[in-house]
């Protein structure tokens, strides 16, 4: 495994629609190692394919790490938990409801403010052998991980969608981001 540089707000891969993984194979599986590897060194709960470069429908998410640790009862001491998911060309089938709650992003560094997210999601999505699956995700945690995902995947960032715009400009300009060109994509709009 490998841990990979995260693409920074600007970089004009962020706002690509990702192309359809076709192929389910070695490369695929190193892929996401790798993805895993960087999103756990990077201390994030999610990554998506763009934000390392690569333009496939691909992200990993735990949030569980490291979010939640227990104790280990052999060793009594605390251990971080893992609860790795991997989704290969993810689609929202439904949406239902709001809910507004802190982001952060691993492209834009020590950013967080209120966006607004469904409250409940089905997804439909392809695992590691390429099989097909679906899985319903309801007012926590992986619900609001997994839209911010695949917004990456369609090209869309979280400041596309605040809940306050006047205080994310004013959260990204302390930020240093203030000068930074992201338009959305004419494709996306709406």
């Amino acid at each position: 495994m490998s841990k990979l540089d995260i693409v920074q707000y600007g970089d004009p891969g962020l706002r690509k629609v990702t192309s359809r993984v076709i192929k389910f194979d070695k490369s695929l599986k190193k892929l996401i190692e790798d993805m895993f590897e960087t999103m756990y060194a990077s201390e994030g709960i999610g990554l998506a394919a763009p934000q390392i470069g690569v333009s496939k429908r691909v992200l990993v998410l735990d949030v569980d790490y490291p979010s939640k640790r227990y104790i280990d009862e052999k060793t009594n001491k605390e251990v971080e938990s893992y609860n790795p998911l991997v989704l290969i060309n993810p689609v929202i089938i439904q949406k239902e409801g709001q809910i507004i709650s802190k982001e952060g992003c691993l492209s834009f560094p020590n950013v967080y403010f209120d966006v607004i997210r469904h409250k409940k999601i089905l997804v439909r999505y392809q695992d590691l052998l390429g099989k097909e699956r679906k899985l319903i995700a309801e007012d926590d945690l992986r619900c609001r991980c997994i839209q911010h995902e695949i917004d990456h995947l369609d090209g869309k960032l979280f400041i596309d969608k605040p809940a306050d715009a006047t205080e994310m400009k004013k959260i990204i300009k302390e930020a240093g981001f203030e000068n930074v060109s992201s338009p959305p994509s004419p494709i996306l709009i709406g």
